[in-house]
């Protein structure tokens, strides 16, 4: 993430990512602020083994821009809300790469679709981790079906289901 200040919306990733069991790295660096460290990390994820990089950035949202351009590693662009455009100039920011630098975006503070679309990757590869991530995907259509079966509880007098 760009800044700690990013946590209370990352911290969704995290959980998602805690109950699928997947180990992660959580780091605060800034294209910004420290360019250097932001190359080293993204230069290196590979060799520690990571395989999907999710970056958290926003405002001017470079993070996952620059991630993305030192690695050959997925990299996964979560815009943060910011105070002025709500979010919107970081959303553009990281959707609007150049050619030959890829980053997959997903909605403004959605990091748990991040971590979703991260751990859909990985399950491309591994078996345990395909099979965690139906049993989330059931769980998700089973909490529409009983939401579903509360609402016909609810009563109006023209409503006829």
């Amino acid at each position: 993430m760009g800044s700690t200040s990013d946590l209370p919306v990352m911290e969704k990733a995290a959980k998602f990512l805690d109950e699928m069991e997947i180990p992660f790295e959580m780091n605060a660096l800034s294209a910004h602020r420290t360019p250097a460290q932001v190359e080293e990390f993204a230069a290196q994820a590979k060799e520690r083994g990571l395989k999907v990089i999710i970056a958290a950035a926003g405002m001017a949202a470079a993070l996952p821009g620059v991630i993305a351009a030192n690695t050959t590693l997925p990299v996964i662009g979560v815009p943060i809300k910011g105070s002025v455009l709500d979010g919107v100039d970081a959303m553009y920011s990281i959707i609007m790469m150049p050619p030959g630098i890829p980053v997959a975006t997903v909605g403004v503070n959605a990091a748990q679709n991040a971590a979703i679309l991260a751990v859909q990757m990985l399950a491309l590869s591994d078996e345990a981790i395909a099979s965690k991530l139906a049993a989330f995907k059931d769980g998700l259509k089973d909490k529409i079906v009983k939401a579903n079966e509360e609402l016909k509880k609810v009563e109006f007098k023209f409503k006829t289901n």
